[in-house]
């Protein structure tokens, strides 16, 4: 188990069951600027867990245990409270704005002018090799490139933990490596703590970090 420390995500003898099923049991802490790597096969609980962390957690399953993020207890927090953006195996781009547009839904809870942050978004697309990419329609967009756009408009909503769930399955595998190597490098900048959520070990590989199986 991880130091349980004021900074970062600790998760204190978290058991989510299912029916009466004991589904998965953790009891860890992922510092901030590390990766905490969850596998399992299909049905072991993996996204149960980080829809639990997120607050989506849905009946029939049940949680007991608890959250703590950077020193505070979020686990009776609602979801927009709790300041942890989750990351799908398919991007989930909205489809009526345009690239841009996705990154200043983003900042829209943000103080400053319109032109700050237009500013804020240009530099954004830059970051992830994306500059002059703002007018696009997502749907011209690769399936990688969707991707980077899809964790830059989480980074901006300044989340303060990080889930993945299985982010890169839906990649063509040539370009899977250099996404994940983008994805990982940015989130270690951000110093967030990330659980990532994967079957995959070459994800577990990459991410560099502690492996959990479920």
């Amino acid at each position: 188990m991880g130091d349980q420390t004021s900074s970062g995500l600790c998760l204190r003898s978290v058991t989510i069951r299912l029916h009466e099923h004991v589904l998965l049991q953790l009891d860890d802490a992922v510092a901030n600027g590390e990766i905490l790597t969850v596998m399992g096969e299909s049905g072991s609980g993996k996204s149960t867990l980080l829809d639990f962390v997120a607050g989506f957690l849905a009946p029939p399953f049940k949680a007991t245990g608890r959250l703590i993020l950077n020193g505070i207890d979020i686990t009776a927090y609602p979801p927009q409270a709790r300041r942890v953006g989750l990351m799908f195996q398919t991007p989930l781009l909205f489809p009526h704005m345009s690239v841009a547009g996705n990154l200043l839904f983003a900042l829209k809870a943000r103080r400053g002018t319109a032109q700050e942050r237009q500013n804020t978004v240009d530099n954004a697309l830059d970051e992830i090799g994306l500059a002059g990419f703002g007018p696009r329609d997502p749907a011209t967009l690769s399936g990688g490139q969707q991707t980077r756009v899809a964790l830059m408009r989480l980074l901006l909503a300044e989340p303060r933990a990080l889930l993945l769930d299985e982010p890169f399955s839906s990649l063509d595998r040539p370009r899977r490596a250099d996404i994940r190597k983008m994805v990982f490098e940015t989130t270690r900048q951000r110093n967030l703590p990330v659980l990532l959520v994967t079957h995959d070990p070459e994800d577990a590989g990459a991410a560099g970090g502690r492996v959990v199986t479920l």
